[in-house]
């Protein structure tokens, strides 16, 4: 067997430019996702040196699209799905014919006829599902209304391409002259494509509420974490390919639903945990095969065409859809979230760029605006999200400071790092000691049932140093780690140790490396689970050697 083959390649060389970019751009403090694509830029075709194969880069990135989606579907219910109908199917049917319109105004400058001038504007109004969730997760806005909100509307958007993706080649065909198409045909179109979408939600609904949780119910009595893993994955994946299969509706509304229908149970969390370590490895993989698709000669070329289509992604589509959302009463702050997180454009785009050229109707200089559009766009919403988004707490201005004032007060008390299985016993005993917390915890779902308790929670992601600022570490007398990750407890310590030099810090670890790398950052104690688990049972079972007399 050959050491070499195009997959193995092109996940290896995608991987490691992707590790050395994005821990670059990670130290300049600049967004990974900009490293991941200049990574994809530098083993594309259009670079000299090593060449990845884009078909396999690109089918790879499916399955992050698709890990993606059925991730943010378990933390994202039915009900949630239904409460943002009212404004998020009528905007985005609004926002993507306002973008389509200005798509054709600029390639009815540019002199392209009217069906190319379709294909395009479609292909700058539909926003990336990879680098909205993560933009959305980032700063953790899923689980708030404007989450909701940009969630709902990248649903519609998803149906709305699936659609566009049936309909575009019956009015290319219909377009020709010599072509016997009527109206007839482009209704047929329609209705096949509505009553395809409707019998999938209809099974997913009926048949997939009861088959899926049952499964995986099946397979946790087996005690098998191996098969629990491979289930939630088959489930996943199978899904979405059956949905695309037989649905024909895309691979990321297929894992939603998935997802989704999974979430009302009780495994949703630990399906999540599962999953998190591919899904983070394959979307990483999305960016590099969008970077591999950029031709840097494009800039050179139409610097001024390239400069509308970026201004049509980033200004004029969320200009479109800021004004939507004020229309509906909603906020200024929750109206810049969705401007933000639609300003850019990804996956369908690709699609209908390669459809358009496949039915011989979008120019090749149309295409190549299409994909340098795409990753100008995403490598600047990063930051055009850092900078109107803020962190996810849609709270009144009342609320804001009625918190702001608990964190003026809080002092002398512990930090307590995760509300898992070990954080919440540790929590329940500071509780029951009288002693005065508050629990740091970046799982929605965990953060509300810790709130429940009539804990303090902050909610976000104890490695920001902005969260840990809001827990008052500064001014607190101890911090307990108690997430599994011990090396990235280690990070923690180390912007709680610089905020407090004083603060008395205690953590859990799995390994004796963990332990000396803990110690190597500023823990003062570390407890190792598995000693003191051992140490315990033999105590209680009366095995523990007696000091002598």
């Amino acid at each position: 067997m050959p050491h070499y083959t195009p997959l193995v390649g092109t996940i290896v060389a995608a991987l490691v430019v992707a590790f050395l970019l994005g821990a670059l751009a990670q130290r300049l403090r600049v967004s990974p996702i900009a490293g991941y694509l200049l990574g994809g830029v530098l083993i594309g075709p259009f670079t000299p040196g090593f060449v990845a194969h884009s078909g396999i880069a690109n089918e790879l990135a499916e399955i992050g699209v698709i890990l993606l989606m059925f991730g943010v579907g378990l933390h994202f219910s039915l009900k949630d799905l239904l409460s943002v109908w009212r404004i998020a199917v009528p905007g985005a049917i609004v926002q993507i014919a306002a973008a389509t319109a200005m798509g054709m105004g600029l390639s009815w400058l540019l002199g392209w006829p009217t069906i190319a001038g379709i294909f395009f504007g479609l292909a700058l109004s539909v926003a990336s599902t990879v680098v909205l969730l993560r933009a959305l997760e980032g700063r953790n806005l899923v689980q708030t209304e404007r989450g909701r909100i940009a969630i709902g509307w990248l649903v519609v958007e998803d149906l709305v391409m699936v659609l566009s993706l049936v309909l575009l080649p019956v009015i290319v065909t219909a377009s020709d002259p010599d072509a016997a198409v009527g109206a007839g045909a482009v209704i047929g179109a329609v209705l096949t494509t509505l009553l395809r979408v409707t019998g999938f939600v209809t099974l997913m609904l009926v048949v997939g509420r009861r088959v899926i949780p049952w499964t995986l119910h099946w397979v946790v009595h087996t005690g098998s974490r191996e098969l629990f893993r491979l289930a939630v994955l088959a489930i996943a994946l199978g899904v979405a390919f059956g949905a695309a299969l037989a649905f024909g509706v895309s691979f990321a509304l297929g894992a939603f639903f998935a997802g989704m229908i999974l979430g009302e149970t009780e495994l949703s969390r630990r399906a999540a945990q599962e999953t998190l370590p591919l899904r983070d490895a394959f979307a990483v993989l999305f960016f590099v095969s969008v970077g591999m698709l950029f031709n840097p000669m494009v800039v050179v070329e139409q610097p001024l065409p390239l400069l509308a289509t970026v201004a049509t992604i980033v200004v004029g589509k969320s200009v479109a859809a800021w004004v939507i959302v004020r229309a509906f009463g909603h906020p200024n702050r929750t109206a810049l979230t969705i401007a933000a997180s639609l300003a850019q454009i990804g996956e369908f785009s690709f699609i209908l760029a390669g459809l358009g050229a496949g039915l011989g109707v979008l120019p090749a200089a149309a295409r190549d605006l299409i994909l340098a559009g795409a990753i100008l766009s995403i490598m600047v919403n990063p930051f055009l999200f850092s900078a109107v988004a803020g962190r996810g707490k849609d709270r009144a201005p009342a609320a804001v400071a009625r918190e702001e004032a608990r964190e003026e007060a809080r002092v002398d008390h512990v930090v307590l790092i995760g509300a898992g299985r070990v954080g919440r016993l540790i929590a329940e005993g500071c509780r029951d000691a009288g002693r005065a917390f508050v629990v740091i915890e970046d799982q929605p779902d965990t953060a509300r049932a810790a709130t429940g308790h009539g804990w303090s929670v902050v909610l976000g992601n104890a490695l920001d140093p902005d969260v840990l600022r809001e827990a008052g570490v500064a001014r607190a007398t101890k911090l307990l780690v108690a997430i599994p990750g011990g090396f990235e407890a280690g990070a923690i310590v180390r912007h709680a140790r610089a905020m407090n030099p004083t603060l008395y810090i205690l953590s859990r670890a799995h390994s004796a490396d963990e332990v000396e790398y803990l110690k190597g950052h500023g823990v003062d104690q570390v407890v190792l689970g598995e000693e003191e688990l051992a140490r315990t049972m033999l105590r209680m079972a009366g095995e523990q050697r007696q000091a002598p007399a």
